[in-house]
């Protein structure tokens, strides 16, 4: 069963749904895009890895995470409390929660050199928000920016900062394409979550053809496979929340598709 959503569904942005999307979807670009550039190239996986302090509400539960901290109930996250207490007193303190996040990415490199010359980006919360991972992001896209590979960066996060670029578009999803031999000048697609998403062309070194890159046919095909029509609650507000305006169409949306009662709020 397909989205219900013409474009992006914003309810696979949550941050429980968004890691297992993002692998599935890096993984469906990339076989997606190996036959297109065949023989003269290749697409790899490649993956990093950050350490990133989060706040409790926000941490996400995975079998391979195994740090935890203590936070007395009660308080904000990130408030600090001091506590006077006498020689060989036990006080009970509060410790940064941290989290590991693996994230993938795809490089497509020339078979007889191995050189990267496409790097294509997935966003991930921990890009757009601030901190480490976001800073290791920054610096990995402008030492990109700075070579001739060319940079294709999709970012279907509606949460956080959007990527630095002139002028700043204003708009719920970005697609960046900047192709290598132009230097500081890019395609930009920007769309909206009533948008279908659009189709893209993936460039390659400069004067071959570009890959054809359908990503609004991809994710309708990781959202059937993952089943995922069966663990979104359509019943309730998308996190992040949409907009005030685009809520109500959601909510008359949804009610269209029989996914929500007439008596259901927008928000």
């Amino acid at each position: 069963m397909p989205s219900p959503f013409p474009g992006m569904d914003p309810y696979l942005e949550a941050r429980n749904i968004w890691p297992g999307v993002h692998h599935r979807l890096i993984t469906a670009i990339g076989d997606a895009l190996a036959p297109q550039v065949a023989p003269r190239y290749y697409v790899d996986v490649e993956q990093r890895t950050y350490i990133v302090e989060v706040d409790e509400g926000e941490y996400v539960i995975r079998p391979d995470v195994t740090i935890s901290s203590v936070r007395p109930s009660g308080r904000p996250p990130g408030e600090r409390e001091a506590m006077a207490v006498g020689p060989g007193a036990v006080q009970a303190v509060t410790v940064p929660l941290f989290e590991e996040v693996r994230e993938g990415y795809l490089e497509i490199r020339e078979v007889q050199t191995h050189e990267v010359i496409t790097v294509l980006e997935l966003l991930s919360p921990t890009n757009k928000a601030p901190g480490e991972g976001r800073k290791e992001y920054e610096t990995k896209r402008r030492r990109v920016l700075y070579t001739l590979t060319s940079l294709v960066e999709i970012d279907l996060l509606r949460a956080g900062e959007p990527m630095e670029m002139e002028p700043a578009p204003e708009a719920d999803y970005r697609i960046l394409v900047r192709p290598g031999w132009v230097r500081t000048q890019a395609r930009l697609y920007a769309f909206g979550v009533r948008e279908p998403i659009p189709e893209i062309s993936v460039p390659l070194r400069e004067g071959d053809k570009e890959a054809r890159l359908a990503l609004g046919e991809l994710l309708s095909e990781v959202y059937d496979r993952a089943r995922y029509t069966f663990r979104l609650d359509y019943r309730r507000p998308p996190a992040p929340p949409l907009s005030p305006t685009d809520a109500e169409w959601a909510n008359q949306w949804l009610r269209a598709k029989g996914l929500r009662g007439t008596d259901t709020p927008s928000q």
